[in-house]
């Protein structure tokens, strides 16, 4: 018709069917010209006026919609639709009150129930009530026992109100009406892992399992667990059993690797590692944990460029910087090392070893203006610690400013006594002196 421009009759119900199938391939024009077209053909019917309204509420013109729908309401004020449709206009309004009492009406005319109640326990979740929101979506299941979608709803109620254990009672009731659906056992099994009883959580999972073998994300969880219970082997026989059923994931070598570094298999674990980073370049998580593993292996050159790699995808992250500052120290790359303390910093990472390692190795290479410049910095946020004022102590003294130096000396003696060694080990020349020993020794007689 719309090619040839030649007009040929459809019956309401064919129109029907052509509007709903443009609208689930996206093509609203198409739509509307078949309404258009529709309408002129059969315009009483009710069918093509409640999809006029649907596509009005989609098109967001809301008041027209709520127009038309009154004028179908009072033609037909016991049809479901256009309930539901004047919900859909007050939900988009985030009227969810009203929206939900109007659903209320519509239930009472509907033929399936259960898509009416799916609709009002949504409304109950826009408004954070998750309670009604669960004995909606329980009602989907009375009406129709293998409707997955509210199950997942129901069991997503009780993890936003941390009703795990409610959430299990609830599940074993559901199973026990249908023992063989996975879907179920890998509910009940999620909540078991949540609350950490492992043991129980596996053998749900292990149920799913039996219930559908190529079900991959019960394999997934099984392996989760396992790895809790220190299972590692059987963890990584679970985790490939997802890879012979699904496309690889940089997620499932991750885990592979970190069982087998459990198991001290690090040539298997790096193995694992490296798939992991080239199924997905872009994870820092995977090379900071290549990072890890050869840095233990006393690897600095190799941990030094995967730390860079996992630098470059995240340049915010202050623990890589962390890291990078700890392997640049082993290399006796310091200037390199001050700069990831200084990122640290500049990420408002304000942890004491930051400063403390930033202002040693500033000392080491006799740069004691800017050491003591971070330490009274650092001052600000660690006012009384004795690994702030022993050092504030001895750059003062190596700076012949004795009254200062006495001061942080006797604050940090009377901190922690015995850190002391700290005076000895950055400032050797300072700890000898003999107004320092006077000090110490003096504390150490009065605090007898």
């Amino acid at each position: 018709m719309l090619k040839t421009n030649a007009v040929y009759f459809f019956d309401s119900v064919e129109f029907e069917e052509i509007i709903h199938y443009y609208l689930d391939t996206g093509k609203t024009a198409l739509a509307k010209k078949a309404l258009t077209l529709g309408l002129k053909q059969h315009p009483n019917s009710i069918i093509l006026k409640l999809l006029k309204a649907e596509v009005l509420i989609f098109e967001d013109a809301l008041d027209a919609a709520g127009i038309l729908l009154r004028e179908i309401q009072a033609i037909e004020p016991t049809n479901e639709e256009v309930y539901v449709q004047q919900a859909s206009i007050f939900s988009k309004r985030d009227h969810h009150k009203k929206a939900i009492d109007l659903l209320k009406i519509a239930l009472k005319y509907a033929e399936d129930k259960a898509d009416v109640y799916a609709m009002i326990g949504m409304e109950f979740l826009f408004l954070d009530n998750f309670n009604e929101a669960r004995l909606s979506f329980a009602k989907c299941l009375e009406e129709d026992i293998e409707d997955y979608s509210s199950l997942y709803n129901v069991v997503y109620c009780f993890d936003m109100e941390n009703k795990h254990e409610e959430a299990i009672e609830f599940l074993n009731e559901y199973i026990n009406k249908d023992p063989y659906s996975e879907v179920a056992w890998h509910q009940l099994g999620r909540q078991h892992f949540v609350l950490e009883q492992f043991e129980k959580a596996a053998r749900a999972f292990d149920f799913a399992i039996i219930a559908d073998e190529y079900f991959v994300g019960a394999y997934l969880e099984k392996a989760k667990t396992l790895e809790k219970l220190n299972e590692f082997e059987e963890a990584i026989e679970n985790y490939k059993k997802t890879l012979e059923l699904d496309d690889a994931t940089a997620f499932v070598f991750l885990r592979i690797g970190a069982c087998y570094e459990k198991l001290k298999l690090n040539t298997l674990a790096i193995q694992y590692y490296k798939k992991a980073v080239h199924e997905d370049p872009l994870l820092d998580k995977g090379w900071i944990v290549l990072t890890n593993l050869v840095l233990k292996q006393k690897k600095y050159n190799k941990a030094l460029f995967y730390v860079n790699k996992a630098i470059e995808i995240d340049e915010n992250n202050s623990l890589y910087w962390r890291k990078y500052a700890e392997i640049n120290l082993k290399l006796n790359l310091f200037e390199e090392a001050i700069e990831a303390f200084e990122r640290c910093i500049a990420l408002q990472d304000y942890d004491i070893e930051i400063w403390v390692g930033l202002v040693d190795v500033l000392c080491f290479l006799g740069e004691y203006e800017s050491a003591l410049e971070n330490l009274l910095s650092a001052k600000i946020y660690f006012n009384d610690f004795a690994e702030i004022d022993y050092r504030l102590s001895g750059l003062y003294f190596k700076f012949k400013n004795i009254e200062k130096g006495a001061f942080y000396l006797k604050q940090a003696l009377s901190e922690d006594f015995e850190y002391q060694s700290i005076l000895k080990e950055l400032f050797f020349e300072v700890y000898q002196l003999q107004e320092v020993q006077d000090l110490i020794n003096e504390f150490k007689k009065t605090s007898l």
